[in-house]
């Protein structure tokens, strides 16, 4: 009978995880109190709060909570204790590469203005990287629900920042609200500056949405993407290009896009070619962080260790991590394999 090996000393990277989403229950209330901010029970209860966000109504709440756990988030200081704690949070569970995302315009009021907030987020994973040791880098988002012009200008100032630690630009908000080529000149500005385009799509909608991604936004990687294996040619595309999905099964049960982990079609990219970075999104919100995406592929979706390593082999192949990081962690996956 094959070992089951701790999947939490298995060297990943991790590619999906939202700023806001990435804190501990326990740091949002602690910093609630300190503010006076008021938490609804599906924040302070200390379970996963029950969401849908199939509907728009679900949707709307999912947001909601997101935007008052933001709130919290009101000076240089909580900024730094996010960024550290997600960062031993992620070392905890094997992660040796980080790239969180964020959208500097959500801290902007707090922070005195969208330079100098993004400039607080990159000091502060600057030192957490230095006081963990685990490589972190930052994905610069746009909303999709604002306009295109703001996410210009975003991506105008990700390319400025992009040897300050900046390695991606990205689009997230509901992606049934706003159509990907209304971005498109966003996502040109941040590629001609070399950051690496990296959208949500195939999530909410279906696999128009990824198309959407590869057709006008010309992404590397795709947020989510698990929709796309309602269409086998879209499959086949994904695969031959390279375009790794990143796969959140906790976040697709939480928000109702599958009834149950079993559903996610993790299996049907795997096996179809696409590489596949498995990513936690917003443990705040869904409870589990980046091992537990590991355990279950293994528990629901029959993936043995050496299917496992695979898994954490895409996610450090599909990241930005500078190639001797790359090949010390692929290095780690084979002695994780051998142990």
């Amino acid at each position: 009978m094959e070992s089951v090996r701790d999947v939490r000393l298995l060297p990943k990277a991790h590619l999906h995880l939202h700023f806001t989403g990435s804190m501990r229950p326990s740091t949002l209330l602690e910093l609630a109190d300190k503010y006076g901010v008021h938490l609804p029970e599906a924040l302070s209860g200390g379970e996963p709060p029950r969401l849908r966000a199939t509907d728009e109504r679900g949707w709307f709440r999912f947001q909601r909570l997101y935007d008052i756990a933001r709130s919290c988030l009101r000076s240089p200081e909580d900024i730094r204790r996010l960024v550290r704690e997600a960062a031993e949070e992620d070392v905890r569970d094997g992660s040796g590469w980080l790239e969180i995302q964020v959208d500097p315009t959500s801290y902007a009021p707090r922070l005195g203005g969208l330079i100098p907030a993004l400039e607080i987020i990159l000091d502060a994973v600057e030192s957490a990287s230095r006081e963990t040791g685990l490589g972190m880098r930052v994905l610069v988002a746009a909303n999709r629900m604002k306009h295109p012009l703001e996410a210009r200008t975003l991506a105008r100032l990700a390319v400025r920042y992009a040897d300050r630690g900046v390695v991606g630009f990205g689009l997230s908000n509901d992606e049934r609200r706003g159509l990907a080529r209304d971005f498109d000149r966003a996502f040109e500005i941040a590629r001609q500056g070399g950051l690496l385009a990296a959208p949500h799509g195939g999530e909410l909608s279906g696999p128009s949405s990824v198309r959407d991604c590869l057709d006008d936004l010309h992404a590397g990687r795709v947020g989510h993407g698990v929709r796309a294996a309602e269409d086998p040619r879209l499959l086949r595309r994904l695969a031959e290009r390279g375009v790794t999905c990143e796969v959140c099964p906790s976040s697709n049960v939480a928000l109702g896009v599958y009834d149950k982990p079993a559903d996610v079609p993790l299996r049907t990219l795997f096996d179809a070619g696409v590489p596949i970075a498995l990513g936690a999104d917003d443990p705040l919100l869904f409870g589990s962080r980046l091992a537990a995406q590991y355990e279950l592929a293994r528990e629901h979706h029959g993936f043995t260790d050496e299917g496992l390593a695979e898994l954490a082999r895409q996610s450090i192949r599909a990241s930005r991590a500078p190639q001797d990081v790359r090949e010390r962690l692929l290095a780690g996956v084979d002695g994780w394999l051998a142990a």
